[in-house]
């Protein structure tokens, strides 16, 4: 079984911030770049603009920790920027884990079937 923590963060872009996230966003996968357990880091946008998901996937809940540490020096830019309407987190993060993500209003989805490669 895989220890491997991921999620999906939907946010609705704020009127005006479009450019002010871009330039974020720059930041924040440089940052997340050099984060040890951090495998998939992606993020998308709706065509017209207003809506970005990001998809970001872990090794396990250590790297979890350490990209929710990291993000605190990130937090108030982006919740200028953006107000999130979904957050799905998927696996079976520690407890220590699913205490800061749910704090951070995530949703956890634990494994029910299927396999990951």
């Amino acid at each position: 079984m895989s220890e491997a923590v991921s999620w999906d963060l939907m946010l609705a872009v704020k009127d005006g911030q479009l450019e002010s996230l871009r330039e974020l966003m720059d930041e924040m996968v440089a940052a997340t770049t050099n984060e040890p357990g951090a495998l998939v880091y992606e993020w998308f946008i709706s065509g017209d603009g207003t809506a970005v998901h990001i998809y970001e996937r872990y090794a396990d809940s250590d790297a979890v920790l350490i990209h929710l540490g990291s993000f605190a020096n990130f937090a108030d830019r982006f919740f200028g920027a953006v107000d999130p309407t979904g957050f799905f987190v998927y696996g079976e993060p520690s407890d220590t884990a699913a205490e800061a993500l749910t704090g951070a209003g995530a949703q956890i989805m634990g494994r029910f079937g299927g396999f990951a490669r």
